[in-house]
């Protein structure tokens, strides 16, 4: 445990932090799942007005800085390439 008044402080706030952040991984994740469900039950409609909410999420977590903005361009990528290859899959 720290014994500085200031780093006892950055402690705390750094726990707040983290519990935050954890929260927005966590929702991103659960919509990323109900994306992909959609996208196996080819429900492709759906699947593109949850993978423009995703991109929301995704790009508000960015700019909180939960996700460093080439991780974020990645996932949004990766999530894009899905849905693509599943529609010309049919």
């Amino acid at each position: 445990m720290a014994n500085i008044k200031s780093q006892k402080k950055r402690i705390k706030t750094s726990e707040q932090a983290r519990i935050a952040n954890k929260s927005k991984r966590s929702r991103i994740a659960t919509e990323v799942r109900k994306y992909r469900e959609l996208i196996v039950a080819k429900e492709f409609d759906k699947a593109q007005n949850a993978l423009d909410n995703l991109f929301s999420l995704i790009d508000r977590a960015r700019l909180d800085n939960v996700y460093h903005d080439n991780t974020a361009s990645r996932k949004k990528a990766s999530l894009a390439r899905e849905l693509s290859n599943a529609k010309n899959a049919k």
